[in-house]
């Protein structure tokens, strides 16, 4: 019996989840095949990246166009974020997950975090600009690649017909990975099923019952964010919504289970383009997105900022954080998730240091034992802020073709 990608990638998911939870030392023994499955994606992104930009400025578009979309995307990219964060900030208020918490205990397992810190605006424009495309592409740097490729596009386009070879190489190479992406998909269903089994086998069902209130929460919230949010998004940009739903289905799961949105990026790229988004749009928009249009992480931070204070009130008699703070807070997130780019457990760097910066001098030590505290189901909410992180990207693909006047509405009611 011939099950779809989509079916058997769901399959795996259930075999793994039952297969962690039966066998929990075999399962964690089998992380090395969820590792393989995610090297293989991520050796597809370099190179893919590269060649869409490549092809879809210099194969016909312009300095002039590529500078309005930029703007385009960055303004869009700019609101929707704002608004997952002042969404969280009210979730939050709403449920209060960390009201009658007691924060004790060491916060020792941060410390590799704590090495770490989110960049500033000004390390963030620089970190966009590569002293060398190879070390770039040999950390995945997605950011760094869009910039050279763009460059790069530029040069070619400014030489003229002699470049030709080069574009025509260019749109050889995006084809052969689209290709190389379809075969490495055949091995998804064991790659995510053993992603699935690993997670369980370490962490046990049992996570799912520790601050349970907080992930009800994030998740509560990131569904209202889709549902509200970007729903309207696809109603004012006149999005068929069914076939776009379809479209992504499968690099949503992929990004679920792996915690990883780079590992649903080159079938996210393929899909949106299948969907009828040109294809230089889908390789500046996309990737981009990736440092600046993190809609499910910068819910998350709001809500797990806010939470914190909550746990420090009910453990410290006397502080408050009112909402003039919370707001505060807030404006504050809208610079710092922008340096997410590049930085390990980028959103536990930005809220240890956020919550340093707003807490007392004498109550500092409370935010990373609350960091940790977190910690323990940070993968539970990570599943689900990348998921909702891809949606927001694929998207932002549609909407800015549709602004730019590209869109291909018959292409994607086909679907």
């Amino acid at each position: 019996m011939k099950l779809s990608l989509t079916k058997q990638i769901f399959l795996g998911l259930i075999l793994g989840g039952v297969l962690g939870y039966v066998a929990p030392e075999f399962s964690t023994g089998i992380a090395w095949l969820r590792d393989i499955f995610l090297h293989l994606i991520k050796v597809i992104i370099a190179p893919l990246v590269f060649s869409t930009v490549v092809v879809g400025i210099a194969g016909g578009g312009s300095a002039k166009a590529v500078g309005r979309m930029g703007v385009k995307s960055l303004v869009y990219f700019e609101v929707v974020t704002t608004l997952a964060l002042f969404l969280g900030l009210l979730v939050v208020n709403v449920v209060q997950p960390g009201n009658g918490i007691t924060l004790v205990g060491d916060p020792g397992t941060l410390g590799t975090i704590a090495q770490h810190h989110p960049k500033t605006l000004i390390e963030t424009i620089v970190h966009i600009f590569p002293s060398s495309i190879i070390d770039s592409m040999a950390k995945g740097d997605v950011l760094q690649i869009v910039t050279f490729s763009v460059i790069f596009a530029m040069a070619v386009a400014s030489v003229g017909e002699r470049a030709r070879p080069v574009v025509e190489w260019c749109e050889a190479l995006a084809q052969t990975m689209f290709s190389f992406t379809n075969i490495i998909m055949k091995f998804a269903p064991i790659g995510i099923g053993a992603a699935m089994a690993a997670t369980i086998g370490h962490q046990g069902l049992g996570i799912l019952a520790n601050l349970g209130m907080l992930i009800g929460a994030l998740y509560a919230a990131l569904i209202l964010f889709v549902v509200i949010v970007l729903g309207a998004v696809m109603l004012i940009a006149r999005v068929p919504i069914k076939p776009f739903l379809r479209t992504i289905r499968e690099p949503f799961t992929l990004a679920f289970v792996t915690t990883s949105s780079e590992s649903a990026l080159p079938m996210a790229m393929e899909k949106m383009e299948a969907f009828g988004v040109p294809k230089r749009i889908v390789g500046f928009v996309m990737p981009a997105g990736y440092s600046f249009n993190l809609d499910g992480t910068t819910l998350y931070l709001s809500m797990a900022s806010v939470f914190v204070m909550q746990a420090v009130a009910s453990t410290v008699p006397g502080f408050t954080f009112g909402i003039e703070q919370q707001i505060g807070m807030m404006l504050a997130l809208m610079i710092t998730s922008k340096g997410v780019a590049a930085v390990p457990r980028a959103s536990l760097v930005i809220l240890l240091a956020t919550l340093s910066s707003f807490l007392p001098p004498n109550l500092q030590h409370y935010g990373p034992i609350a960091v940790a505290m977190i910690f323990g189901v940070d993968e539970l909410m990570d599943m689900a802020r990348t998921s909702v992180n891809l949606m927001g990207n694929c998207l932002a693909t549609v909407v800015v073709a549709r602004w730019e006047g590209e869109f291909d509405d018959e292409k994607a009611k086909a679907l």
